[in-house]
């Protein structure tokens, strides 16, 4: 399966890694590669999570507070949301239109 990630999606890791950056040095960089393994994981098994009453999947980080919101369309996975899961959760699902 192919992954597109939206560009506000790419935007919300971007600040996201930059906070925990801001934090502590080399804390950003692990959100990084906890999103990076999340999103390889999707990939192979994107239809394993249960679908959702707003029409998305989503998985979360392990060590985070984050969690990747997709839909799937024909043979792509579109990552429509990177979202910390205690500020707004649901603040992107519009983009699901």
């Amino acid at each position: 399966m192919k992954i597109q990630i939206l560009h506000e999606a790419k935007e919300e890791l971007a600040c996201a890694i930059q906070y925990y950056e801001d934090i502590t040095p080399g804390l950003g960089i692990r959100l990084k590669r906890q999103v990076k393994e999340v999103l390889s994981w999707i990939k192979l098994n994107s239809e394993l999570p249960r679908f959702r009453p707003k029409g998305y999947r989503r998985v979360n980080c392990k060590t985070f507070p984050y969690y990747i919101a997709y839909s799937i369309r024909k043979n792509e996975v579109f990552i429509v949301a990177i979202a910390n899961s205690y500020k707004y959760p649901d603040f992107w699902i519009e983009r699901m239109r």
